[in-house]
């Protein structure tokens, strides 16, 4: 009898899942396998919520596929000795998995693949963690990979889609001998959340919550998307990131319309920016521009870090924005860019700094999404623009994006009696005011940490001769 494996990672559903799919056209036995690697467990971009997320959506995976005939077998180890064994154990000579794009992913599958090709097992890699299926060919008219997103919006809007295919009715049920293995909590792999309140993970949660976004939400994307306060967000990311619900499922399913192009180009972004980071791995680590690279002199202050990961900074819409991120490990994308302009253009901190905190505590956490919109907004990455186009002003932000303060007020409450007109800018409130609304400056919120006008400036002499120094 011919056997496969099945190894998921970043693709934790039935639905539209082409190397499930293969598998299954291709062998009689299908045994699908989730393997706990510590290296990404307790690696750089460890996270307890994350985790968590991870766990509940492979539980969802495992209930699924048991409803299926089948069941998820479990493995923690180093995937290439643990799937070997497995491969050995079931007679299976292929295993099927949805390929990646960040440097540790196609290094891992490398290692691996030279692992089960000495034993004899091909891997095989499929498309499904993408829209395109192939990030790669999309190229410049130089032949090239693409630094600047609107060409690559162009050209990924004219490149090949697959169909969306359904998940399995049934499936081979494993060997009664095969060990399934139990999956592990959190604290047995080691971990702890400092999020207290995370959406759960799972496709049975992905498919209502885009449900709700598609039927509901989309046609006013465009025009209510940066409302902070009226939030349109679909609130996906997390599912999209674990593959809990297929991207390329997801864009089928938009139709068309303002609100559901816009929300188009936002799934292009993810796709441009695993683009950027499978041509270009040393942005991992390293800012893409060589001109700043080591040339920046960030200020290393972790009072003021502290202040901005604890939203104590005394700039409501950016106290609001982390302490979201505490609550949910989610934070709408308007308030990550101003928050993220404010340590690196307002406090001068590194983005890594930013970067390593967000992929702690997001449980949408990713790779090339994270690094891209953090190299974005420090204006080191891809897709430059002029540095004082992407200096934030955090109160002007608020009060366009949050004018009647709904945002800020869910999660500052120290600020719920203060008046519209002084919420941007508490500070800025008469010593009478700040007492009858319950908010004194300095003692129920903080003073501003800085000043805004002043680090505008400081930013821009910073970046100059940081330019100047790289030429």
């Amino acid at each position: 009898m011919s056997a496969s494996l099945v190894w998921f990672r970043r693709d934790l559903r039935l639905a539209d899942n082409p190397a499930l799919a293969a598998a299954l056209a291709g062998a009689e036995l299908v045994v699908p396998v989730f393997c706990f690697d510590d290296r990404l467990i307790h690696g750089r971009h460890s996270s307890g919520a994350r985790t968590q997320f991870m766990l509940e959506s492979l539980a969802d995976l495992d209930q699924a596929l048991r409803e299926a005939g089948s069941g998820l077998v479990i493995r923690r180890g180093d995937p290439a000795a643990e799937l070997t064994a497995l491969a050995r154990e079931v007679g299976a000579d292929t295993i099927h998995a949805s390929v990646d794009a960040g440097p540790f992913a196609r290094g891992r599958d490398r290692s691996t693949q030279r692992t089960l090709r000495a034993a004899g097992i091909d891997l095989r890699g499929h498309p499904g963690v993408f829209i395109v299926d192939d990030l790669s060919a999309i190229r410049t008219g130089n032949g090239g990979p693409y630094t600047v997103f609107t060409p690559f919006y162009r050209s990924w809007l004219r490149a090949p889609r697959r169909p969306v295919s359904q998940a399995p009715r049934a499936m081979p049920p494993l060997p009664g001998s095969l060990r399934r293995g139990a999956l592990p909590t959190l604290s047995e792999l080691g971990l702890s959340s400092q999020v207290r309140s995370p959406a759960h993970g799972g496709t049975q949660a992905a498919v209502i919550a885009a449900d709700r976004f598609l039927e509901s939400l989309v046609a006013g994307y465009e025009s209510g998307r940066d409302d902070l306060g009226d939030e349109r967000a679909s609130r996906l990311s997390p599912y999209l990131h674990f593959g809990c619900i297929s991207p390329r499922a997801l864009e089928a399913a938009l139709g068309d319309g303002d609100g559901a192009q816009a929300f188009r180009r936002q799934l292009c972004w993810r796709d441009f920016y695993a683009h950027v980071l499978r041509s270009f791995p040393a942005n991992a680590t390293a800012e893409h521009q060589q001109r700043y690279r080591g040339t920046i002199g960030w200020n290393d202050d972790e009072r003021l870090f502290d202040a901005w990961c604890e939203g104590r900074t005394g700039y409501p819409l950016v106290d609001a924005a982390m302490r979201q991120l505490r609550e949910e490990g989610w934070m709408h994308n308007r308030a990550r860019l101003v928050v993220g302009s404010f340590l690196t253009k307002d406090l001068g901190i590194d983005w890594r700094a930013g970067e390593r905190h967000f992929m702690e505590m997001l449980i949408d956490g990713d790779e090339a999404s994270n690094n891209g919109n953090w190299q974005w907004i420090a204006s080191v990455g891809v897709d430059p623009q002029p540095v004082v186009r992407r200096i934030f002003n955090p109160a002007r932000q608020q009060q366009r994006f949050d004018p009647q303060g709904i945002y800020v007020r869910r999660y500052v409450p120290e600020l719920r009696n203060v008046p519209d007109g002084q919420l941007a800018e508490p500070w800025t409130m008469a010593p009478e005011l700040q007492r009858s609304a319950g908010c004194v400056i300095g003692s129920d919120y903080p003073q501003p940490i800085v000043d805004h006008a002043s680090a505008r400036l400081a930013t821009i002499e910073r970046y100059r001769q940081a330019a100047n120094g790289a030429g």
